[in-house]
């Protein structure tokens, strides 16, 4: 393709409301243009790197037998009445209403259609299993849409959803899936950790490591061990010692509010103090212990409890319930039917500091079980870098990374509400058992982008470049720079080379800068020793500049594209 007629429109300065790289590179190298506050429109170098990810995502699909299809993205509310995910989605769900005043959504997701499809057209167990997936544009109203196409109010998705007679057979499909999405982001280059992102091993997510992720994930630096930092077990094998525990007593703390300000004031180190905090659990005060240098984990308490909502107690109520301040909360004498739980390294401090219930004094050699009852012992904190890895192997590290993709078993939950049935081998009626499988297009563009680039541009992986060679003619007014050039770009064509010439008159300057911008694997430049046949090849990804006679450039290029 010639630049000259194509649609490239680079910039040279980054936009002010483009806050991390990947939206700046992505709008300065041509690829978006926002139209609205999370909208963009994708121009013909991003519509050409989707279409490369787009197709071997419906190979690994298609492996897998997945069959696609194309839904709508308008859809009709009663069928999202029927989940009642009209009324629980929230502010997110657009809504909209047709000249009758009939009532639609924009999707952002298609359980609902789909099951609506699958119990009219599939009525016996002999037609299950069965995969369908889709590419298709999605919607959601973001509040404050941010971060480029990370987190926008349109975009693109594969979306897959199974359907299963049996438990066994989601499990397999499950795993199956997982495999296939190992396979698809292995094939794109991206650098990321499938996770746990949920109770049991019904839910994954996967992340592509970034520096600017919204999501935390702790991970084990010698085995596959990945998870959410929200879900990450801990390891519960602590170290106990041979200390005699000794009679406890209390001191006055003045102005001692913090573990900091009762390490110092105590000169006792952190791990002896048992921080203690009031929770509101289903409506009941209950007290949470843990080591003073660990952080209670809100959604593993609540995971633990099987609660519905969980929060800190306020001041007042603290005051009311112990007539003292958060900062002088203790678990010895607390009032009747508060329950206590601890983490699992309350058990290993002996002769502890805990808070007396009484404002600017703690308790001096506190012992659990002794000095107070513990009603259940259980992993409710946070995971801290540099601990052993859960599973043995290892110890854990932290990074940050951006959700890519996700895969969960639905089980029977929106099947038993819209009667998505179908007949058994003993002809009685029963839930479809479903899965739900998605990966974020737009997402992926804009991973990939945060992973390839330098301070000049992008450095797209090679089989996902918008194209595989940016040809430079320097000067194309040069009579033999532009015949090499035109020579170059019509024999490497007929070798099914994607090619994007650059024939405009521009200064060298202005076309360096766009190639770099752009980030093609390998640019070859026609400037002076065009006369001798002799071009200038530059690989994008190292910046390795070699002089090639032009007969050997095709030869040459076939082993660095062959190459893993």
């Amino acid at each position: 393709m010639k630049q000259s007629k194509t649609f490239i429109p680079t910039m040279r300065e980054t936009p002010a409301d483009a806050d991390i790289r990947s939206h700046q590179l992505l709008l300065r190298a041509g690829y978006i243009r926002q139209n609205a506050s999370g909208v963009f429109t994708y121009l013909t170098l991003a519509q050409r790197v989707f279409r490369k990810m787009e197709n071997i995502i419906r190979q690994e699909m298609e492996a897998i037998e997945g069959i696609e299809i194309s839904m709508p993205a308008l859809q009709r509310a009663d069928i999202w009445q029927e989940s009642d995910r009209w009324n629980s989605y929230g502010k997110e769900l657009f809504r909209v209403q047709d000249r009758q005043g009939k009532e639609f959504t924009l999707s952002p997701s298609d359980e609902e259609l789909m099951i609506s499809l699958l119990r009219d057209e599939v009525r016996s167990y002999k037609k299950l299993p069965l995969t369908l997936f889709q590419i298709q544009t999605k919607f959601r109203d973001e509040d404050k849409p941010r971060f480029g196409l990370l987190r926008s109010r349109e975009f693109i998705m594969k979306d897959a959803y199974s359907f299963h007679a049996t438990q066994d057979s989601l499990d397999e499909k499950y795993l199956e899936v997982m495999q296939a999405y190992t396979n698809i982001l292995t094939r794109l280059n991206v650098h990321y950790r499938m996770v746990i992102s949920g109770s049991g091993a019904g839910t994954h997510e996967f992340i592509a490591l970034a520096a600017i992720g919204e999501d935390k994930i702790a991970y084990s630096d010698s085995s596959s061990y990945a998870a959410n930092i929200d879900l990450a077990e801990v390891n519960i094998d602590y170290e106990q010692t041979d200390e005699k525990p000794r009679d406890t007593a209390k001191v006055a703390t003045p102005s001692a509010r913090t573990i900091e300000d009762v390490s110092s004031f105590l000169s006792v180190d952190p791990k002896k103090i048992i921080k203690s905090l009031v929770y509101t659990i289903d409506g009941d005060h209950v007290l949470v212990v843990c080591r003073g240098d660990h952080r209670i984990n809100d959604h593993k308490l609540q995971l633990a409890l099987h609660a519905d909502e969980v929060a800190l107690a306020s001041e007042s109520e603290i005051e009311e319930l112990l007539n003292c301040h958060a900062g002088s909360v203790g678990p010895v004498k607390l009032p009747i039917g508060v329950k206590v739980y601890a983490d699992h390294a309350i058990g290993s401090i002996v002769n502890g500091v805990a808070g007396a219930n009484e404002d600017e004094h703690h308790l001096i050699n506190v012992n659990p079980e002794r000095d107070f009852a513990i009603d259940d012992y259980l992993d409710v904190r946070y995971i801290q870098e540099g601990e052993p890895s859960p599973d043995g192997m290892g110890s854990i590290k932290f990074a940050e990374g951006i959700a890519i993709g996700h895969i969960c078993k639905l089980g029977t939950v929106y099947s038993e509400q819209m009667k998505g049935n179908f007949l058994n081998e003993h002809g009685r009626s029963e839930h479809f058992i479903m899965g739900s499988y998605g990966l974020g297009i737009s997402r992926l563009i804009a991973a990939i982008a945060e992973q390839y680039n330098d301070e000049n541009g992008l450095k797209w992986p090679k089989h996902l470049a918008p194209f595989d060679i940016h040809l430079v003619a320097v000067n194309v007014k040069d009579e033999i720079q532009k015949q090499l050039a035109d020579e170059l770009y019509s024999v490497l064509e007929s070798y099914r080379y994607d090619v994007l010439y650059d024939d405009r008159d521009e200064r060298a300057g202005v076309k360096f800068a766009d190639s770099d911008l752009i980030g093609l694997p390998v640019r070859i430049t026609i400037g002076k020793r065009a006369d001798e046949g002799i071009v200038e090849v530059t690989f994008r990804h190292s910046g390795e500049s070699i002089d090639w006679q032009k007969e050997e450039v095709i030869e040459k290029l076939q082993s660095f594209f062959t190459a893993e």
